[in-house]
């Protein structure tokens, strides 16, 4: 068998410098094949962020989600204080967004912010007790409901809903799917509210794990 030839770096258009940390190596001192993955996951990301990818008010972030889970509607909303917003959604006006607000203990969505987990309904979501009716969001009356909360550094900073118009069954590659887009959301949310010289400056994996690089 003959072994492929490496590719060289005139392949690859996008650079960025990752300085590693003690716990990145195994008793080898080879990096970890988990921490490979997350260098590439911060490279995507900012270059992204670079190119304008990032700003959620216009991501296609949320259409990407209808057209792979077949469902009808993706709202997210981030947290401002004490309250959701709405940030982006594949249906509604922009007039609605941003002017849509819920408080973290309301309704289906302040649930999934509050406990931290994904939530899945089947049909009649909005006749579950914790359901909050919104007059203007067309969503009231849809079926089935999947939500995710959006997380960076152990923290809620969000939470991402699927809807289906009619009673729809959640297999369990939809719900890891929408886990990982919140997972994925929340370091968008670190890096498009990061400053790009600092992130370039100083050691990325701190944006995503507290304190990773006090101590080397």
């Amino acid at each position: 068998m003959i072994r492929p030839r490496p590719e060289t770096r005139d392949r690859y258009k996008h650079f960025l410098a990752i300085t590693t940390r003690w716990m990145d190596n195994d008793v080898y001192r080879h990096v970890n094949n988990v921490v490979y993955y997350s260098f590439f996951d911060t490279a995507v990301n900012e270059c992204m962020m670079r190119h304008g990818l990032l700003d959620l008010d216009y991501s296609p972030v949320v259409s990407l989600v209808v057209e792979f889970m077949a469902s009808d509607s993706c709202l997210l909303y981030l947290i401002d204080g004490k309250e959701l917003v709405l940030v982006a959604s594949n249906a509604h006006p922009e007039d609605a967004v941003g002017k849509v607000r819920l408080k973290l203990s309301e309704g289906l969505t302040g649930w999934v912010a509050r406990e931290r987990r994904l939530l899945t309904i089947s049909r009649e979501a909005y006749r579950d007790p914790r359901f909050k009716l919104f007059t203007d969001l067309p969503e009231d009356t849809f079926e089935a409901f999947l939500s995710a909360p959006v997380i960076i550094r152990g923290r809620v900073v969000g939470v991402i809903n699927v809807q289906h118009r009619d009673p729809h069954f959640h297999s369990g590659g939809e719900m890891e799917l929408l886990t990982t887009v919140g997972e994925q959301l929340g370091c968008l949310v670190a890096l498009a509210t990061a400053d790009l010289k600092a992130i370039e400056a100083a050691h990325v994996v701190d944006l995503l794990i507290p304190g990773a690089g006090a101590k080397r």
